[in-house]
Formats: C-alpha cells, sequence, structure tokens
C-alpha cells in the first residue's frame, strides 16, 4: 500500500474542477461533475473535492478515483441483482451513464444502531425515539449493536442542497413520491444489495454498517441504481476482527476514519460560522489515505499510483476527446 511519504509529492496532483465549456448540459454537485449529452448519456466526473459542513474543504490526493473504481467494483459484483446506469469507464475518474429520471426517495439500509446525523438511528433512539421510519425498535439497545433485523430507513431525496427527511413507507405512498410497485421493487432490490455486499465484505475482514442507494428509471420504466453503490461515501464500515471487543467494552467499532479533516477543522473554529484555517499537508494526506485503505481492503485489489503525471484534467480531457461536440 502506498503510504505517507510517496503519497506527498502528489499533494497537488487533485482535480478541484472538471469544468470542461465544450462539454454541453453542465451540472455541478459537491464532489461530482456532471454532464449531458444530447443523446441520452451522462458523463459524471468525480473530482477529489472534500466537502463536509457544506462547503468544499480540500482536495485529496485521489479520491475521485478511488470512488469511481470502488463503485465499478461493486456494480460489477451486483449487475445481476440490480441493472446499473453503467455504460463505459473511459478515465479513472469518469463515469459514462445512462441519465436516468432519479426517484425522490434515497434508501437507506442499516444493520447496526449506528449514526451521527439527525436522521440516523442512533440518534434519534438517543433522543428517546423507538418508532422510526415504520419501524418499533426495543428498549435497551446499545450504540452500534447489531439490530434485530435489517432496516430499510428512507429519506426524501435533497436536490441542490436540500436536506433529507425521514419517511415511512405509507407517507411515501401517500405522498405519490413511488407508486406501490416501486416501492416494493426498490426494497427487494436494496435488501438484496445490501446481503451481497454484507457477505463480501465479511470475507474481507469487513462489516458492512449501513448504506445509502439511490434508483432510477430509464425511458422504459426500468427501475435501476444510479450514483455510487458502497463507497466509502456512501456506506459505513467497520473491522470484523475486533467489533466484537470493542462493543463489548462500549467503544467505538474500528472504521476507516475518513474523518481526519472534518475533526481537525472543529477543533480549531465552528465552521459552520468561522472561517476555515489552513488545513496542514500532513492532515490531507492522512485522510487521503484512509480512502485508499478503503478501496483496497474493499475490493481486494492494490492502489496503483498512475504512470500518466499530466494534471488530471488534462488526462480527462483528452480520455473524453471522443465525446466532444463534433
Amino acid at each position: 500500500m502506498i503510504d505517507a511519504a510517496a503519497l506527498r509529492p502528489w499533494l497537488n496532483h487533485v482535480l478541484r474542477d472538471a469544468t470542461i465549456p465544450e462539454l454541453p448540459g453542465h451540472y455541478q454537485g459537491k464532489v461530482r461533475e456532471n454532464y449531458d449529452l444530447p443523446d441520452g448519456r451522462r458523463i459524471i466526473i468525480a473530482t477529489d473535492r472534500l466537502s463536509a459542513f457544506d462547503i468544499n474543504l480540500t482536495a485529496l490526493p485521489f479520491k475521485g478515483e478511488v470512488l469511481t473504481q470502488t463503485a465499478r467494483h461493486w456494480f460489477d459484483q451486483t449487475a445481476d441483482i440490480c441493472p446499473n446506469h453503467v455504460i463505459e469507464y473511459p478515465d479513472p475518474n469518469v463515469l459514462v451513464c445512462k441519465r436516468l429520471t432519479i426517484l425522490p426517495v434515497e434508501i437507506v439500509v442499516r444493520d447496526y444502531l449506528a449514526g451521527t446525523t439527525s436522521t440516523s438511528i442512533l440518534s434519534m433512539y438517543r433522543a428517546g425515539a423507538r418508532e422510526m421510519y415504520g419501524t418499533r425498535l426495543p428498549d435497551g439497545l446499545r450504540p452500534n449493536q447489531k439490530l434485530p433485523e435489517t432496516l430499510i430507513t428512507p429519506t426524501t431525496k435533497a436536490f441542490h442542497g436540500g436536506h433529507d427527511e425521514p419517511l415511512t413507507a405509507s407517507q411515501i405512498l401517500s405522498r405519490g413520491l413511488l407508486s406501490a410497485a416501486q416501492w416494493d421493487e426498490v426494497c427487494t432490490k436494496a435488501l438484496a444489495l445490501f446481503a451481497r455486499g454484507r457477505e463480501m465484505a465479511r470475507d474481507r475482514g469487513l462489516i458492512l454498517v449501513d448504506t445509502k442507494y439511490e434508483f432510477g428509471v430509464d425511458e422504459a420504466g426500468r427501475i435501476m441504481i444510479a450514483d455510487e453503490i458502497h463507497t466509502p461515501d456512501s456506506s459505513r464500515w467497520w473491522f470484523l476482527e475486533t467489533y466484537d471487543a470493542r462493543f463489548a467494552a462500549g467503544e467505538r467499532p474500528d472504521s476507516f476514519d475518513k474523518d481526519y479533516v472534518r475533526s481537525w477543522v472543529s477543533a480549531r473554529c465552528n465552521p459552520y460560522k468561522d472561517p476555515i484555517p489552513t488545513i496542514p499537508d500532513d492532515v490531507v494526506i492522512g485522510a487521503a489515505l484512509a480512502y485508499i485503505q478503503a478501496f483496497e481492503r474493499i475490493t481486494g485489489r492494490t492502489f496503483e499510483v498512475p504512470a500518466d503525471r499530466r494534471p488530471v484534467l488534462d488526462r480527462i480531457r483528452a480520455n473524453l476527446a471522443p465525446y466532444m461536440p463534433g
């Protein structure tokens, strides 16, 4: 595995912006840049931006490549369960896919009482809630405990900077967010995808704790998995070998600690109100190494530093030349 010394020369080899004026239909998300082609295809470029506290804090070497290639691993491993939007990968950071109509419900699948956000079941449970997302949990559960059964905890799909809100199945149907047939299908597919991920994770010495799935429909109305799947950004991962001992001791499970930057910033300012201090190189390197470690452990593949040392955007532009308008 690449170490901190080997990564240091790549600190400035990052993709902060992937604006390509020649490509049509540009939309910039927090991490990914999207281009909609006239023929119904979409180009998605994963940048190296690290977003937290509703702002982009910094950029991590190879983060976009790691996310794209981790999702590629899982799209390949789950295509028999659910069709996905993938067409091809013309570059390590780039996915060309079918443009889907994204369903307005995000499907979060959970196996453990965990989480930190306001919509997580642990936060709600600690606040005294027992009925959540249409499911009742028993009293006496401990943080990070395995749930009695795998849960689907849907939320609204927050477009354009909005906030996710918890939903129940009855709310989804009564609001017309999904039809009954669509709801049944996405639940069935999400549970099957999660079961495949959980099984493969265990073989790699990992626990797939929870994950978020985004589904869309194509022009024929077929439901497909979109965005990303089982990446460090969309999923929580713990290390299997230390889970039992740490849970028994009431300690936080070992995980891919991607919060180097978030924790460093939070300890020095109120990131929602104060200017963000300059983030040291060692913190950026530590966070980048965590993403690379996650890729290697999840996929079983060694991350290779690229031989091509061109600026990332120059390489991407060259690889996307066939998609440029004539």
